[in-house]
């Protein structure tokens, strides 16, 4: 047969049963350095984000109205041999269509177009043309201001 407990608690085993023990309350260090390199990572890639394309070096056309554009969603470089290079890739004009039509709403796509100087019209065209078919409707065209 099992003891019975005594019929009187002794002080010492009364705090032995307490529930609530009182602990001294420390900082996990662990989940502190996963956040930390989880924020760390987003600032990074946010910052990637916003730097700007740097294009291709080309020589554009000089026009005395030129205007400042805030930094387009997608710049277009139009070489003079009629290369049409986005991104650093080099593209065919379906190629430009189907990357516009994947953007999500081209209507609001912003699209800015910078064409060699020495680059015949027709391939500045066939850009403007691969922007309509996708339903690109926001182009602007880089120059470079004239001297004053």
């Amino acid at each position: 047969m099992p003891a019975s407990p005594p019929a009187r608690w002794s002080v010492c085993e009364i705090m032995k049963m307490r529930y609530f023990e009182y602990r001294k309350g420390r900082i996990e260090i662990i989940p502190m350095i996963d956040v930390m390199l989880f924020l760390l990572v987003f600032f990074i890639m946010v910052t990637l984000q916003m730097i700007p394309d740097a294009g291709v070096k080309m020589q554009l056309p000089v026009s005395s109205q030129t205007v400042d554009l805030p930094h387009p969603k997608f710049t277009v470089n139009v070489q003079s041999d009629g290369t049409i290079i986005v991104k650093g890739q080099e593209m065919t004009a379906d190629q430009l269509t189907a990357m516009f039509q994947t953007d999500g709403d081209p209507g609001k796509t912003e699209l800015t177009i910078a064409t060699d100087k020495g680059a015949a019209f027709q391939h500045f065209m066939t850009v403007i043309d691969a922007a309509q078919k996708a339903g690109v409707t926001d182009i602007g065209i880089a120059a470079q201001p004239a001297p004053l």
